[in-house]
């Protein structure tokens, strides 16, 4: 037997959620930007995504993969959700990811997340969008989805905006006050509605985090001023925002260009023809100041944000370098 041949390493999730309990926000939040500024460097190959969609009951599962060049390893993720899984007493997510060798093509890393690290990673992003483009008095942060992301988004915010004011949407009272009562003790201030409209009208930071399959947004709403991050479309359905919004924003961000002209808003906002190819940046440029971002606090700024796998390498790479420096 090659004595040289080893098990790939597992991490279950109790393990990951102990490491991410000892970690600041912050430090996870710098981690995913660096992976922004990267990937808009040339610097990561990432395929396109690999999907399947389910009609019964609903359901998806992506896979996302990529590397960064020169790197130790490559990084594929399986992540997948089924929303009727509440009802059942289930966790609507589920998922792992698989760390291999560069040099070798062996896989060395099995992390056991069950979605967990798609969540992070996804909540981290938005505070990275936060952080580039809210204007700089944020006075009411509304966020679209009462869900687990939902809480997460609030929670990364926390180390970026410093705002405690807060409106929630939901689909119905009984989520929203689950939502409240896990929130509030942790400092916030928050208001619920059961209207889409009411977060556009008074709330100039909004994060919109569901998986809604129409419009939930309407631009007569938005407001001047006001910074949009889109999370939840991520697939060719998914829509949160009305393409109208995206033709009246000054400002128009992606995680990745390439992959938001197949999903997310701006792929439904060029399918309705209201928005031009050349008006779109990308997120590690505006982080590097290649591209503009925001530039004054009257205009209104979207960021779309389909999820790109450079975010899972970033997350995998904390995760197993904790992992091993405590052994």
């Amino acid at each position: 037997m090659n004595s040289l041949k080893q098990a790939a390493r597992t991490i279950t999730l109790d393990e990951i959620e102990s490491i991410l309990e000892s970690m600041s926000l912050s430090h996870i939040i710098d981690s995913i930007q660096e992976g922004f500024v990267a990937y808009s460097k040339g610097s990561v190959v990432v395929p396109p995504v690999g999907e399947m969609l389910f009609e019964n009951p609903p359901g998806e599962a992506h896979i996302k993969y990529g590397y960064i060049l020169g790197d130790d390893a490559y990084v594929i993720k399986i992540a997948s959700g089924f929303y009727q899984n509440r009802d059942l007493g289930l966790s609507p997510n589920a998922g792992l990811m698989l760390m291999f060798s560069q040099k070798t093509g062996r896989l060395e890393t099995i992390l056991l997340d069950e979605g967990c690290l798609t969540n992070v990673r996804t909540a981290a992003a938005g505070a990275v969008a936060a952080r580039q483009l809210a204007p700089a008095n944020v006075h009411r942060i509304g966020i679209l989805g009462a869900g687990y992301q939902g809480k997460m988004q609030l929670e990364f915010l926390k180390p970026v905006i410093p705002c405690q004011d807060v409106m929630v949407w939901g689909l119905d009272q009984e989520e929203l006050d689950t939502y409240v009562n896990e929130m509030a003790p942790k400092g916030y201030h928050i208001q619920t509605t059961l209207k889409t409209a009411d977060v556009a009208k008074t709330c100039n930071l909004i994060v919109t985090a569901t998986p809604s399959k129409k419009a939930l947004l309407a631009a007569e709403d938005i407001k001047p001023g006001t910074h949009l991050t889109a999370m939840g479309s991520d697939t060719p359905e998914k829509i949160e925002l009305d393409p109208a919004i995206l033709q009246k924003a000054d400002c128009i961000v992606a995680d990745s260009i390439e992959q938001s002209y197949t999903r997310g808003e701006i792929f439904q906002a060029r399918q309705a023809g209201t928005l031009a190819e050349n008006r779109v940046v990308e997120l590690g440029n505006v982080i590097t100041g290649k591209s503009p971002g925001r530039t004054s606090n009257d205009q209104i700024s979207v960021a779309d944000l389909t999820g790109v796998a450079i975010q899972d390498i970033q997350i995998c790479k904390l995760i197993s370098r904790a992992i091993s420096n405590k052994r």
